[in-house]
């Protein structure tokens, strides 16, 4: 039901649907090079410009191609979260063409305001008509241009829209303004991880006196007990008859390299039950123990959180077990630092998915200071983490109450007033 003082129209009704330029062509007469937009570019809210590639076109095309300020940038589609997302174009580039996996949605104003409509595309609302008419394989989905014009958009009166696009842009602003702290936060903790690391910053002891001494170089297998992969028992067929896993809680945790891909541990966790357990090659893990993963982030470093459950390793991950010399808590953020990381990159072999040499990662040199002052690092570096963990925090609260804001704005169940900025 549309809200009172509302019209439904279809999309080609208030707008032009542009697609964009196809690459590859050859034979183009008079070609001049463009910058254009791809689907990377193309953010949920926002353009992203970090990277912008060329593009050939003949000279006679540019204008038919270019972007105008106001167009309304949309995708395609890709995963299912690329579905039609999209921001307005503020002519940051100029010129700047699209390419035709990216729509160009330039709408009549006399109609409708393109944040609104940008808005409106990414909202619930949008995602969901978007979804019901999208050509879909394994967590991909795309639609076309047909599609896209029959998107049924609801139109409030024009002061309402623009009252609505100025309300969200104030939880934009303060979007944005989270990103930039959590980018600034990452930067700073990244250059302090490269002084703390290294010996080159050297903090204060309890004692208040500056740590000195020569740190220790030596090679890896130096500081290590144990450099372990498990694997399971007989063949690959025999695990996979033997070996079930559940998605939900249901015995063991099963450690995989993937579950440990971009540093969220809970990222795709994976159980098994008791008989799967016990055909596994079991390791005692009590919390504490250095994982390192030999696929998703392969040669990264990670602390198993103190767990109340019995948890068992696949194969495509090695535990880590260091001699006194080493804190586990400081081996993690030594390995993951970009020196060692930069070193264990060149051990590695293979392509398409790189693989860690044990011999070679034995092989590698690394620098550690007594134990006292890697504790003291290991506590800058966890101030610094926390300090990060808030910023996301904030921010994935923010965008909750924004998805909720706009669910309630865009729909006409929460209206705003248009001669105050004020939520009704």
């Amino acid at each position: 039901m549309v809200p009172s003082g509302w019209k439904r129209k279809l999309l080609v009704k208030v707008a032009e649907i542009r697609t964009g330029v196809a690459k590859g062509k050859k034979g183009l007469k008079d070609p001049i090079e463009v910058p254009y937009l791809r689907v990377a570019n193309v953010q949920d809210g926002h353009i992203d410009l970090t990277e912008i590639k060329t593009i050939e076109i003949e000279r006679h095309q540019l204008e038919r191609y270019s972007l105008l300020k106001g167009d309304v940038l949309m995708t395609e589609g890709g995963d299912f979260d690329k579905l039609g997302r999209g921001d307005v174009w503020q002519s940051q580039i100029t010129p700047c063409l699209n390419q035709n996996h990216v729509f160009a949605v330039r709408v009549d104003k006399s109609e409708m305001e393109p944040y609104f409509l940008a808005a409106l595309s990414g909202s619930h609302y949008g995602k969901t008509y978007f979804l019901s008419c999208a050509k879909r394989s394994t967590n991909l989905a795309s639609i076309n241009s047909t599609q896209l014009k029959q998107f049924p958009v609801l139109l409030p009166p024009l002061p309402e829209q623009r009252k609505i696009s100025q309300v969200l842009s104030t939880w934009d602003k303060a979007i944005c303004t989270t990103e930039r702290l959590i980018d600034n936060s990452k930067r700073q903790k990244k250059a302090l991880m490269q002084q703390l690391l290294t010996g080159n910053l050297r903090l204060l002891s309890d004692s208040g006196e500056r740590f000195e001494g020569e740190w220790e170089e030596v090679h890896f297998n130096d500081v290590l007990k144990t450099l372990t992969d498990y694997t399971a028992n007989g063949s690959f067929a025999a695990l996979a008859e033997n070996v079930k896993v559940y998605d939900e809680p249901n015995h063991a945790l099963w450690i995989m390299g993937r579950t440990l891909k971009s540093g969220n541990y809970e990222e795709q966790v994976r159980y098994t039950d008791e008989q799967g357990y016990e055909f596994l090659k079991k390791t005692k893990l009590f919390g504490g123990e250095l994982l390192m993963p030999k696929t998703g982030d392969v040669g990264k470093a990670y602390l198993l959180p103190y767990l109340n459950q019995k948890v068992t390793l696949a194969d495509n991950v090695f535990l880590l077990d260091f001699t006194d010399q080493i804190l586990n808590s400081f081996a993690r953020y030594f390995i993951n630092s970009e020196h060692f990381q930069n070193q264990l990159r060149r051990t590695m072999y293979g392509t398409s998915q790189q693989t860690i040499v044990k011999k070679e990662l034995r092989r590698m040199q690394v620098l550690f200071p007594a134990v006292d002052e890697q504790e003291k690092i290991v506590k800058t570096l966890n101030n610094a983490d926390k300090e990060i963990e808030l910023l996301e925090q904030q921010l994935a609260d923010l965008k909750q109450e924004k998805k909720g804001l706009m669910q309630q704005l865009l729909t006409g169940k929460r209206r705003v007033k248009t001669d105050a900025m004020e939520v009704a």
